[in-house]
């Protein structure tokens, strides 16, 4: 059962899956910039729905009341394993508030795993470890060896929740990797991580908010 959690768990996926190029696995994520009353702004909430064929993966061996089916309760040991072996990567999320990086603490314990039309996503907030006032803020989304590969939603991918009035919303795509640059990732093997080609950052999927 170890085993199987293990596997299971998002950046472990690398050492049990067949040999693929880099990426292994696709998610295609909606986030939610949060905001207190006073106008700070307090955390990201994240909603990641992962490629159908990691959350075949994911979910194979566990049992259902209705096949095919799982509920929230069903898949909280999945949901607790991913949430913890996103610690290490600083859950891919990385802000900054008038230039300056901001310390972001672990989520909320209200994190879930969802599964619909055979789709796995990953709910969960990560809280500042302050609020913030910010002009302007920055949030960067991205795996540093490109392992996962992240893309906004095509529709109501980024929304801000009790921003101060005036505040502007935007968001930029990554830039198209190069053929030498793809090249390069599909000679590393699908059982190592991307170590020597840690340039995700230049692939960020970038929420950028303006306010008075």
């Amino acid at each position: 059962m170890k085993l199987r959690i293990l596997i299971a768990a998002l950046l472990s996926l690398a050492f049990a899956a067949p040999a693929l190029a880099h990426p292994h696995v696709w998610v295609t994520m909606r986030s939610e910039v949060l905001y207190a009353a006073d106008g700070t702004v307090t955390g990201v909430r994240h909603a990641w729905s992962f490629d159908d064929m990691f959350s075949a993966f994911a979910t194979q061996g566990y049992e259902s009341k209705v096949k095919g089916q799982f509920t929230r309760e069903e898949l909280a040991p999945l949901a607790k394993v991913n949430v913890e072996s996103l610690r290490e990567y600083d859950y891919f999320t990385y802000a900054t508030v008038d230039g300056n990086k901001v310390k972001m603490t672990e989520p909320l314990p209200d994190y879930y795993l969802s599964f619909d039309n055979q789709v796995l996503t990953l709910h969960f907030t990560i809280p500042f470890e302050k609020p913030a006032k910010a002009k302007r803020l920055n949030v960067d989304i991205y795996d540093p060896t490109i392992f996962v590969n992240f893309e906004f939603a095509k529709k109501d991918a980024v929304s801000l929740s009790g921003a101060p009035a005036g505040c502007k919303l935007d968001t930029v795509l990554p830039r198209e990797m190069t053929y030498a640059e793809g090249k390069k990732l599909s000679e590393i093997p699908a059982d190592q991580p991307n170590t020597t080609m840690a340039f995700g950052a230049q692939f960020a999927n970038k929420i950028l908010v303006n306010c008075p």
